[in-house]
């Protein structure tokens, strides 16, 4: 009788966490086409000496050459090449959106998440913190804590985005949670007597990973527009190579009234490639967690 019953109930493997989300993805053309733009800046980062070797600071070369077969984008005002300059400057934009990124999606979680879950005075009391964090103009906040810390370390740029970015996704995650906390599944757990932290982990996140993802791109898409824009201003460290500082030493010599497009023109056009992947993402990831946001395919006759 065991035998019979063990033949006639298929064995199921656990389902691996993120692949349902994985399998969607590879469905979405929005999705496939913000990550092949990332990839391609990922590999620009991981291997900049191999692609641009030597100094990118070094001012080696004549000043404000035009683009040719040595210098696929010319030289800058200094004598530096251009495309040695972008290349190098991939790595630390990426560290910045990623880190900002995760570090923000962690305390989004931590805060929206519990606050959720454990409900009562608890609830009332982070609603209450994430509301005043809401309620601060960024903006401003971003400028004073950059203007008088940036510039000596990466690290405080890193947290002023984050202290600057997590609120809103905790307000959207506790509200997704919210509509969780009263499922069976969660209720079995409970009366199963697993800890609230096992339940919040092992049951609810695995229910919540596109919503987290795609803040996460949200964050990472903020991080890198707000910092670009911080540098080009000069409230980030001049005296390194990024994007955002390539347009702020562009913008200080004058290279558009120079005829010196491409200084500023290709990391301009990088930040917005890399803003698009994230933006794409992002909207990929939405319409994963909302299928009402998913487009409608036309059956075919």
């Amino acid at each position: 009788m065991t035998a019979t019953l063990d033949a006639a109930v298929p064995l199921t493997g656990r389902r691996i966490p993120g692949s349902s989300v994985a399998r969607a993805m590879a469905g979405n053309r929005k999705a496939l086409a913000g990550l092949l733009i990332l990839v391609f800046f990922v590999v620009l980062a991981a291997v900049p000496d191999w692609i641009a070797p030597g100094d990118p600071a070094a001012s080696r070369y004549g000043r404000s050459l035009g683009a040719s077969a040595h210098h696929l984008f010319g030289t800058t005002g200094f004598g530096q090449d251009v495309a040695a300059q972008v290349v190098h400057g991939t790595r630390p934009i990426l560290l910045i959106a990623v880190l900002s990124g995760v570090f923000a999606t962690l305390l989004s979680v931590l805060i929206g998440v519990s606050a959720a879950y454990l409900g009562g005075l608890w609830d009332d009391l982070l609603s209450l913190f994430t509301d005043v964090i809401l309620v601060i103009p960024v903006l401003p906040l971003v400028v004073v804590i950059a203007g008088y810390f940036a510039h000596r370390s990466l690290t405080v740029m890193i947290a002023a985005l984050v202290v600057t970015g997590w609120s809103y996704g905790a307000r959207q995650l506790r509200a997704q949670a919210l509509s969780l906390r009263g499922r069976d599944f969660l209720e079995a757990a409970r009366v199963r007597g697993e800890r609230r932290s096992y339940i919040i982990v092992v049951e609810l996140l695995p229910n919540m990973t596109s919503l987290i993802i795609a803040n996460f791109m949200n964050v990472a898409l903020y991080s890198v527009l707000t910092a670009s824009g911080l540098e080009f201003i000069g409230l980030g460290d001049t005296s390194s190579v990024d994007w955002g500082t390539m347009l702020y030493w562009a913008q200080n010599q004058a290279a558009l009234q120079t005829d010196q497009y491409l200084w500023a023109a290709v990391p301009g056009l990088c930040i917005a490639l890399l803003s698009t992947s994230f933006a794409l993402l992002n909207n990929a990831f939405d319409e994963i967690s909302n299928p009402a946001l998913r487009p409608v395919r036309r059956l075919r006759g």
